[in-house]
């Protein structure tokens, strides 16, 4: 909005403090003096060109905080009510302590309750694990055992049965000493024909004197007596062959015919010191040792 010349003239004034001093109602103070034409046209020309620009926007006035709620809005507090005294705070924290304390605890066993599960296990497994093992190494040597058992009861046995059968032997030659004839006779038959020499024991040689006598003369055998054979053997020997019919080579030959050349028919003197007929149990070999 512009003003012209001519209003500026008579709208603008100069303006002067009253002074407090006269006194009142009387001699007011003079009314301001009027600008000059040249201190309007002035004014007038420093007065700022209206902007044709828009004008800024204002920032959004921010929202009322809002008001606290009236004293008629509070609940009304109950007439028993009153603050804890410090005994009872005192109280209350010991108890939030304690709870505190129980709740942490609790956590704290459950926890190392499943760690030491945990590590029982991974121990107790290796405990077992190792037990299984040692076990397992026991059971393999005791089959080992077993079978090294098995084979020395099988050759202690076989020990047994040939010591069996050489006493029976020896007791059969003592209670049928004619069984010394079917001996000859067997020997002989081996030979080829002809003379032969025939040695036997001088028990046996009467025997065989008695019953074999005429029958061996007229076939030009001819009996000598050697104390050095036992009851029941014989030697003949006669056109370049000689038969062994001792006790101790016939004895070889049955055990040689079974796979089994190590005893002999004559065992040593501490187990021949009793009777020939004694029992078998005193020359039987000991029982093996169960395995450790």
């Amino acid at each position: 909005m512009s003003i012209s010349r001519h209003q500026a003239v008579g709208a603008y004034r100069r303006w002067e403090p009253e002074d407090f001093d006269a006194p009142a109602g009387k001699g007011s103070a003079p009314p301001p003096e009027a600008f000059a034409p040249a201190d309007l046209a002035g004014l007038v020309q420093a007065a700022p060109a209206p902007s044709t620009a828009s004008p800024p926007i204002a920032p959004p006035a921010p929202e009322p905080a809002p008001s606290p709620p009236a004293a008629d809005s509070v609940a009304a507090l109950p007439p028993d009510f009153h603050l804890p005294t410090a005994e009872e705070i005192e109280r209350m924290h010991d108890d939030m302590r304690r709870a505190g304390f129980e709740e942490g605890r609790a956590a704290g066993h459950a926890e190392g309750l499943e760690a030491g599960r945990a590590e029982g296990y991974t121990e107790g497994r290796a405990r077992a694990e190792a037990e299984a093992a040692r076990l397992a190494g026991l059971a393999d040597s005791l089959d080992e055992a077993l079978r090294e058992l098995d084979g020395e009861i099988a050759e202690q046995l076989m020990a047994l049965a040939i010591e069996m059968a050489r006493r029976m032997v020896k007791l059969t030659l003592a209670e049928h000493p004619e069984a010394i004839l079917g001996t000859v006779r067997s020997a002989l038959l081996q030979l080829p024909q002809g003379h032969a020499h025939i040695q036997l024991h001088p028990d046996d040689l009467a025997l065989v004197r008695e019953h074999l006598g005429e029958q061996l003369a007229h076939a030009g055998h001819r009996l000598q007596e050697d104390a050095r054979l036992e009851r029941g053997e014989c030697r003949i020997d006669g056109q370049g062959a000689q038969v062994d019919a001792t006790l101790e080579t016939r004895w070889r030959r049955v055990l040689e015919s079974i796979g089994h050349e190590r005893a002999r028919w004559h065992v040593a003197e501490e187990a021949e010191a009793g009777d020939a007929t004694g029992p078998v149990a005193d020359t039987a070999p000991p029982a093996p040792e169960p395995p450790a």
